[in-house]
């Protein structure tokens, strides 16, 4: 009590540092992390001045992912409602520069196009019925935020106020966008002079004489790049060099996988379930026994019980055994054994149950009775009901199976056989549900009966049996191979000392002492995968985030997997390229600027045969090339030098021309003048078909390209 009156008296100091304490925590987590309050926080983009809201943004996200169930992953979800988003920005400020709009008597035009079909907003004679429609809307807004089913492409799926009205807005937009794209792609077209270009180039053509200096005759050692070659070549080249955010990230793998004691221990517990166990009963006080694989009445319920693959009842062909055990599992006895053994990613103990002859394929006909809560659907009678009527038509059929293709007509509900009397002609063993199966291929052609499997009475006839081979039931005992606790354990230890380890040691030596490969990897800011490990946006996000430094590195734990311990290498930020990285790109490139000067200082004839002399080449000749076709027989593709010879006249020489492979010289034989048409509608409806068609991709990506786009997507939602 006396210590409960202190803290009274000083319950103003008590409150004062708790204040303070807050205050610090919250400062320290500015420190920390300077955007914690920023306006981004609550923003996912800013297209053109218009922020895309966090919160409806992550709502569209979830009734997304809601449309279209678990195809999509959570990064997915979320970069098609960011795309969705900005078109939905970029393109609407396009619909009211223009004065485009969707009014209401239209509006109500594409919603019955969109719903015409679906049985809710239809009359008793399949007519769209829009009062259905309006009461359907009516009732999804009073019922909000609950959900009402709603039938789509076939399918029944559940959607609320909210979905329904940001699907109203999509049908909007989808016609506000064709609208728009169809007025720009009314404005696209191809005069007569392009449509006589587009011919010529294909009809018209030139023969040549050349001579290749190829670039490979000057030696790499002749040729200098220098740093500032590099960055020269950069500058004259940007966009070749444009690269996003990345980092370059090292890491070794802790996997937690089995131990050579873990799978010896599996196999021993496999083999201990062979033989009976004894066991103290607490409640009796006396010993039992617990019946073993020998000796369990109930195979099926003892496999089941202690194994982590269930009971299979079938028997199988010699096909379908363990690759890895068939060739011993075929030679048992009945009652032997053979395991452990592995097969993938189990430990097996397999036991011979039977051995049988059995037919290849069956030819059988049926009737199906379904009866309420069998597997068939539209069913009206019960369980007894059926088999009662299945019973009268099998006793019927006993004495006059001539009675048979009246009765599937009448009575059978298997639509895959009815319009075939019946009848599933020469199938194979594991085709069928396991009753109908055992009936047919157990019994012999002419056998009739009745048997009961998940779809209900089947009134079976073996109509014929072809061939026979061995076949084998097998029970098997099977374990996963998974790692104990204590190997767990072992892999996170080694995992954690190995993270604490590379503070003050070198990543690349330590990994080499512990006998670990480092790998190397390279991830964008809105990654969401690694190879071979998967989804990792944590990981990745860690790397990204600010104040992250070359050099820093942690331990992450991977699902299904184990941990990895990961180094940043080095950051690279959105723009251009580093030099080092760019010279892989730039440095052929640079090479062949180089040596083509080398190559035209050497040319000094005028001649093709003067210069072939000269530079220790042969000339060679190339006849009917076309603009379209830009291959040099002998040289390969070689597009400046194909257009140069288009602009030269007949028996003209060209000067040196800087081509793909080397250094060109060309002469002009003969020019292969081709036929005006007397009409080009043909080629000037293709090219407006052809030009239209990419109309629609262009116009977005320069609306896009010529936007401001502030991106904060890897700061709010990913």
């Amino acid at each position: 009590m006396a210590i409960l009156n202190k803290i009274r008296q000083r319950s103003l100091i008590l409150i004062l540092v708790i204040a303070l304490a807050l205050f610090a925590f919250v400062i320290q987590g500015v420190i920390d992390n300077p955007n914690a309050f920023s306006n981004s926080q609550g923003v996912v983009a800013t297209v053109n001045g218009t922020d895309i809201d966090v919160t409806e943004f992550q709502q569209k996200v979830k009734n997304y992912q809601d449309r279209v169930g678990g195809r999509v992953s959570s990064s997915q979800a979320k970069n098609a409602i960011y795309n969705q988003e900005v078109s939905k920005i970029l393109l609407g400020e396009e619909f009211e520069a223009l004065g485009l709009s969707v009014e209401k008597d239209e509006m109500r035009d594409l919603l019955k196009n969109s719903f015409q079909s679906n049985p809710e907003f239809q009359d008793e004679n399949g007519n769209f019925d829009v009062n259905r429609l309006n009461a359907f809307i009516s009732n999804l807004k009073d019922i909000s935020p609950d959900s009402a089913p709603l039938t789509s492409a076939g399918q029944t799926v559940n959607i609320n106020y909210d979905i329904w009205t940001n699907n109203e807005q999509n049908i909007a937009n989808s016609s506000l966008q064709q609208t728009y794209y169809n007025l720009i792609k009314a404005g696209v077209g191809t005069t007569i002079a392009e449509a006589q270009d587009e011919y010529m180039a294909d009809a018209k053509s030139v023969d040549i004489r050349f001579v290749q200096i190829p670039y490979t005759s000057i030696a790499d050692s002749l040729v200098e790049v220098s740093t500032s070659d590099v960055k020269a070549y950069m500058k004259d080249h940007e966009e070749k060099f444009k690269v996003d955010a990345s980092r370059e990230v090292v890491y070794v793998e802790f996997k937690e996988v089995a131990s050579k004691e873990d799978e010896e221990a599996i196999k021993a517990d496999l083999l201990k379930l062979k033989s009976d166990q004894p066991f103290y009963n607490t409640s009796s006080g006396n010993t039992d026994t617990i019946p073993g694989f020998d000796s369990a009445n109930n195979v099926e319920e003892f496999i089941n019980a202690n194994s982590d693959i269930k009971f299979n009842d079938s028997f199988l062909t010699a096909a379908q055994l363990p690759g890895a055990a068939k060739d011993t599992l075929m030679k048992l006895e009945v009652g032997e054994y053979y395991g452990p053994y592995r097969d993938g990613e189990f430990f097996k103990l397999s036991k011979m149950i039977a051995k049988k002859q059995l037919p290849d394929s069956v030819k059988t006909r049926h009737i199906l009775i379904p009866f309420i809560g069998s597997a068939s659907p539209d069913v009206t009678l019960t369980k007894e009901q059926a088999k009662k009527q299945a019973d009268s038509l099998y006793n019927i059929l006993k004495t006059n199976k001539s009675k048979f293709d009246e009765f599937v007509t009448e009575f059978s509900t298997d639509q895959g056989s009815v319009n075939n009397g019946g009848r599933y002609d020469w199938f194979g063993y594991n085709r069928m549900v396991a009753p109908f199966r055992d009936f047919s291929f157990n019994g012999k052609t002419g056998d009739l009966g009745v048997v009961e499997s998940s779809y209900g009475f089947h009134i079976i006839e073996i109509e014929g049996q072809k061939g026979e081979s061995e076949m084998f039931k097998i029970a098997t005992l099977a374990r996963k191979i998974e790692p104990s606790p204590e190997t767990l354990d072992d892999v996170y230890n080694k995992a954690t000392k190995f993270e604490i380890a590379a503070k003050d040691a070198d990543f690349n030596e330590l990994a080499k002492e512990g006998g670990l490969t480092v790998k190397p990897i390279t991830f964008k800011e809105l990654d969401e995968n690694i190879p071979g490990l998967g989804s990792q946006r944590e990981t990745i996000r860690w790397f990204f985030e600010e104040g992250r430094d070359e050099g820093d590195f942690k331990n992450f734990p991977v699902s299904g997997f184990g941990f990895i311990v990961a180094k940043l290498v080095e950051k690279n930020e959105e723009g251009l390229m580093n030099v080092e990285d760019a010279s892989v790109i730039a440095l052929p490139e640079i090479k062949k600027e180089k040596k083509a000067k080398l190559i035209r200082e050497k040319i000094k004839a005028t001649s093709i045969d003067e210069i072939a002399k000269n530079q220790g080449q042969s000339p060679k000749t190339a006849a009917a090339i076309t603009l379209k076709n830009t291959t040099l027989a002998g040289a390969g593709v070689e597009p400046k030098v194909v257009g140069a010879a288009f602009g030269l006249e007949q028996g003209k020489t060209s000067k040196p021309i800087d081509g793909e492979k080397g250094v060109y010289v060309i002469e002009v034989t003969k020019v292969n003048e081709a036929t005006e048409l007397d009409n080009y509608t043909s080629i000037v409806n293709r090219l407006n078909a052809a030009k239209r068609g990419a109309a629609q991709g262009k116009v977005y990506q320069a609306l896009e390209k010529s936007a401001e786009i502030e991106d904060n997507r890897a700061k709010t939602v990913f």
